[in-house]
């Protein structure tokens, strides 16, 4: 049995929305590839992806636009994910574990989706492949997709101004000259076993930013990053990892819902509460390790650790660093930042 690449609705609405600005007949377009014709109420529905594909193509072609996929990206953010990807994404400790869940999810967005890292000397390629379209014309129409919605992914951590310097495309695609001018510091590959794009190895470790009340900021000014179940978790959970963290079912006593619920809301989230916990422990670590000169074995008792060891191994599986290689890392960061400062003052 052929199974049938799907895409969300979301990802066609750009493609239309520009069609439609140029004024051509969209609707009639989308009918002649057997594609809905009101698109804005079905963003999380499913529409074969190749019949995306050849809209998009016969919109660019018959309406004579030029990087009609590029344009389109244009248009998306990291809101137009799924409800789940977003959620999965916005609970991750650090970027590693967020690219752990894209990867693992992808199928979420396409269906034949699959996404991978491969680690590459100080970098490491954000893969992705369409599963079974191998030999189709136009893919970069998708492809220019995959990349964006990856990026917009590591700018949750990064910083919403960061671009990769790669930008790599399976398809035979070169990006035209008013794209690589938008681009000025990203270099384009094509005809590449897989789409990627490349990042620095070192912004894995990267905290989740949501995550992290800045601690130099009043306490007027410290706001809670959300108001679910899972959130207000992580700001209660720090006050008790000294007694090693409650059991389940004081957590949910104290959130007021059964355990059941609580494991269901976790379960959306991407979690279970042992891993919840694991994250609470990791943020108060990378809080002691950022602001103080405290010795790692007590940055592991103050986490709810009664062994070294384990919370090394911990702290590794969730940022890709040692507690040690951690600090250091922070310690140079701060050093190039103060050298910076001094520089321009």
């Amino acid at each position: 049995m052929t199974l049938i690449p799907l895409t969300r609705c979301q990802f066609l609405m750009p493609f239309a929305e520009i069609h439609s600005e140029i004024g051509g007949p969209t609707a009639s377009l989308l009918a002649k590839f057997q594609l809905p014709t009101s698109l804005e109420e079905k963003a999380d529905h499913y529409v074969p992806l190749l019949s995306a594909v050849r809209f998009a193509t016969a919109a660019q072609q018959t309406q004579g636009l030029s990087e009609l996929a590029f344009r389109a990206a244009q248009l998306l953010s990291f809101e137009h994910l799924s409800e789940e990807m977003r959620t999965r994404i916005r609970h991750s400790p650090t970027l590693l574990a967020a690219l752990q869940h894209m990867c693992k999810w992808a199928p979420i967005e396409d269906t034949n989706l699959r996404l991978w890292l491969e680690p590459r000397d100080k970098n490491v390629k954000i893969c992705s492949r369409l599963i079974g379209t191998k030999g189709i014309s136009h893919l970069e129409m998708s492809q220019w997709l995959q990349n964006i919605f990856v990026m917009h992914i590591v700018r949750q951590f990064v910083g919403a101004n960061w671009t990769p310097k790669v930008i790599a495309f399976e398809a035979n695609y070169t990006p035209s000259i008013e794209v690589q001018s938008h681009w000025p510091n990203t270099r384009f590959m094509s005809g590449q076993r897989a789409s990627w794009i490349e990042v620095p190895l070192q912004f894995l470790s990267h905290p989740n930013p949501m995550d992290v009340v800045p601690s130099n900021l009043p306490e007027t000014e410290r706001q809670p990053f959300g108001n679910d179940v899972v959130s207000v978790l992580k700001l209660t959970l720090p006050s008790y990892l000294d007694e090693g963290g409650p059991a389940l079912a004081q957590a949910a006593e104290m959130v007021g819902v059964s355990v059941r619920s609580l494991q269901r809301k976790l379960s959306l989230a991407g979690l279970t509460y042992s891993r919840l916990l694991e994250q609470v422990r990791f943020h108060n670590a990378i809080k002691l390790l950022s602001d103080t000169e405290n010795k790692i074995i007590d940055v592991a008792f103050a986490s709810g650790y009664a062994d070294p060891a384990h919370f090394t191994r911990a702290f590794r599986r969730i940022s890709g660093l040692t507690p040690r290689e951690f600090r250091d890392g922070r310690r140079s960061e701060l050093n190039d930042l103060d050298g910076s400062r001094r520089a321009i003052d």
